[in-house]
């Protein structure tokens, strides 16, 4: 695994591609259950077709949860992520069973803490499905500690 980034290591303008995951059936049956959402348009066929989706789409919170895992996988916090401290997205287009997503991430703000041994760093996340389109835009702050 790939040494995460201290603190001090990144730099405002700092950008990444993270790899890509396709959505299936059963992560949006798990994240359903899961999360315990009952919205017809997640879990009804007949009902979703009626809607402006047109079919079942995923919960905004499963492509939250694979945006989490995608940006893990890249190695940029291993073993130097504290927590996630602050989290503000707007989703614009649904993602659906067979969709694959990936997401572009840039440095976008970095602050001091009144710790010397942690600081914070903020990533703007633009997510995208396999045919380039925008489907969330993320602003994600997490504590990542300090080479110290």
């Amino acid at each position: 695994m790939i040494q995460g980034k201290y603190y001090e290591e990144f730099q405002i303008g700092d950008k990444f591609i993270t790899p890509g995951k396709t959505i299936t059936e059963s992560m949006i049956t798990l994240s359903l259950g899961i999360g315990g959402f009952i919205i017809p348009f997640f879990q009804d066929v007949e009902y979703a077709k009626k809607t402006i989706f047109k079919g079942i789409v995923a919960p905004a919170h499963l492509t939250l949860l694979i945006l989490g895992g995608l940006v893990e996988q890249t190695g940029i916090f291993h073993e130097t992520v504290v927590a996630l401290t602050d989290i503000k997205g707007r989703f614009t287009a649904p993602v659906r069973e067979g969709d694959t997503i990936k997401a572009e991430v840039e440095l976008t703000a970095k602050n001091d803490t009144s710790s010397a041994k942690i600081g914070l760093v903020t990533l703007n996340h633009i997510v995208k499905n396999q045919r380039d389109e925008v489907v969330a835009e993320v602003l994600i702050t997490h504590l990542v500690k300090r080479l110290n």
